[in-house]
């Protein structure tokens, strides 16, 4: 029991530091054009490194920030089969939300989330993020396509009957991500939040 527990410990704590590498943030101080947190929303994820302009930078962002999230949830599952995909995935995602080195202030896990998603099951996640991508396209808000998907990420993990651990990985990461977006929904409310590509 106590090695099973030890064992889950160990898949929390890489989880966490892996989610907490702060991408965005790295790459754009690599590129000269300062403090990302200085941007816009102040977000260090893909969609306000967008903002500064740099497409392929943000691209980097969320193929970087989607991988640790994926990382998290892969070592979780070798080492503890879908238990540790779970606590892997979450820690992935807690480590972007809270990370150490920025004082807890970090992203809002979109990317992370999805690639926990991914690779702890490929149906669940690709759906959702085919979802996001069609709500983007439409509504063109990055926030509403998000809470769109992890909203609809937990039904797709019931309909397609992944296991229990794939199905709270989802609702997990849904309340995390909803959670984070607090001022998003606020804003959509209102009317005023901006779209894909503004500069605020």
């Amino acid at each position: 029991m106590f090695e099973g527990l030890t064992l889950l410990g160990l898949i929390v704590v890489a989880g966490y530091l892996l989610g907490s590498i702060p991408f965005g943030l790295l790459l754009i101080r690599a590129a000269g054009l300062g403090d990302i947190r200085r941007v816009g929303s102040g977000n260090i994820g893909a969609t306000n490194v967008l903002r500064t302009g740099r497409k392929g930078l943000a691209a980097a962002t969320l193929l970087l920030d989607g991988a640790k999230g994926a990382a998290g949830a892969l070592i979780g599952a070798a080492a503890a089969g879908p238990l540790g995909a779970f606590w892997g995935g979450v820690a992935a995602v807690l480590g972007h939300l809270f990370p150490l080195w920025l004082g807890f202030r970090g992203g809002k896990g979109v990317a992370t989330g999805f690639g926990a998603l991914i690779a702890a099951s490929p149906g669940v996640g690709l759906t959702a993020g085919a979802l996001w991508l069609l709500v983007a396209k439409i509504g063109r808000r990055s926030s509403v396509a998000s809470l769109s998907a992890f909203a609809a990420a937990p039904i797709v993990a019931a309909i397609l009957r992944a296991p229990f651990e794939i199905l709270a990985l989802a609702i997990a990461i849904a309340v995390l991500v909803f959670a984070r977006h607090h001022a998003n929904i606020a804003r959509i409310i209102a009317g005023t939040e901006p779209r894909i590509g503004d500069k605020t």
